[in-house]
C-alpha cells in the first residue's frame, strides 16, 4: 500500500490542485486537518463549499481519509462543543471523515476529529478503544496534533504537542499516527517529520508555501518513508527501531 500524507493546506487552492493531480498514484490520500483557514478573508462557509468539491474529486480519484483540525471548526455540535460541521456533507457523499473507520485490505485507518471539549475527548478515546478491539495487521490513526515531547511538535522554541495522544499511543500501540498542526518541525534542526515512539511511527509533514505542499509518502510494501519539501528529500526504512537522524541539516 502506498499512502500520501498532507496536512495544513489552509485553503491553498494550488496545493489542493496538486493533491488532486497526484492522488491516483496512491492507494490512500490522508488529509490530516486544517483544510480551511480562519485567517483568510474568504468566509469559512464559502471555503467549505470549495473544499467539499475538492474532497469529491479526491473521492472519485481513489481512497481518501479526512480528519479535521482546529481551523476546520465551524460551529457547535449537539453537545455545544465546536466541530467541523461541514464535513458531515462529505461523509454523506461517502468520503471517510471524522469518526469514521476505513479498511484497506488488512489495514484499518481510524479517523479522529479535532475535539474541543471533554465530551469530544471522551468520544475519541472510545473510538480508539473500539478500534483496538479489532486490532488489524496494520493500524493507522489520522489525528491532527502530534504528541507532546515528540520532535514532530518542535516549533524551534518549544514542544507544542497534544498531551492526550501520547497516553493513547502508549495504551493502544498503533503502527502509524498521521498528524500535522505544528508547521515548523521538519524545518528545524531539533525537529523532525518522523518519530518512533515504541512500536509506533508518528509523522508530520509540516507546512510550506508554494503550489506543492510538504508531504510524506509511505510505501508499506517497500518499507520506506519519504518526506519531500522545498528543503529537498529525506528517506528512511520503516524497519528502523529509532527516530532516524536528519540528513538535510
Amino acid at each position: 500500500m502506498r499512502l500520501l500524507l498532507v496536512s495544513d493546506l489552509h485553503y491553498s487552492l494550488p496545493q489542493f490542485d496538486w493533491v488532486v493531480r497526484v492522488a491516483p498514484q496512491f492507494d490512500l490520500v490522508a488529509l490530516a486537518g486544517d483544510l480551511l483557514d480562519i485567517s483568510s478573508p474568504v468566509p469559512l462557509h464559502a471555503q467549505s463549499v470549495v473544499v467539499l468539491k475538492y474532497l469529491a474529486l479526491l473521492h472519485a480519484a481513489g481512497r481518501v481519509a479526512v480528519g479535521s483540525g482546529n481551523h476546520d471548526l465551524t460551529g457547535p455540535d449537539a453537545n455545544g462543543e465546536q466541530s467541523a460541521l461541514w464535513l458531515a456533507d462529505a461523509k454523506r457523499d461517502g468520503v471517510p471523515c471524522d469518526g469514521s473507520a476505513l479498511w484497506l485490505g488488512d489495514t484499518l485507518v481510524t479517523i479522529c476529529p479535532w475535539w474541543d471539549g471533554p465530551i469530544g475527548r471522551e468520544a475519541v478515546e472510545q473510538q480508539l478503544a473500539a478500534a483496538a478491539a479489532l486490532r488489524p495487521a496494520r493500524w493507522i490513526w489520522l489525528y491532527h496534533w502530534p504528541p507532546l515531547g515528540s520532535p514532530t511538535c518542535w516549533t524551534g522554541r518549544r514542544h507544542y504537542g497534544d498531551a492526550d495522544i501520547g497516553g493513547w499511543i502508549e495504551r493502544f500501540h498503533p503502527d502509524v499516527v498521521l498528524t500535522g498542526h505544528v508547521h515548523e518541525p521538519p524545518f528545524k534542526p531539533a525537529g523532525a517529520w518522523a518519530d518512533r515512539i515504541g512500536k509506533t511511527w508518528v509523522f508530520n509533514p509540516g507546512r510550506q508555501i508554494g503550489p506543492v505542499p510538504a508531504h510524506i509518502e509511505l510505501d508499506f510494501e517497500a518499507g520506506i518513508a519519504v518526506w519531500r519539501s522545498l528543503m529537498g528529500e529525506e528517506q528512511f526504512s520503516l524497519s528502523a527501531e529509532a527516530t532516524p537522524a536528519r540528513t538535510v541539516f
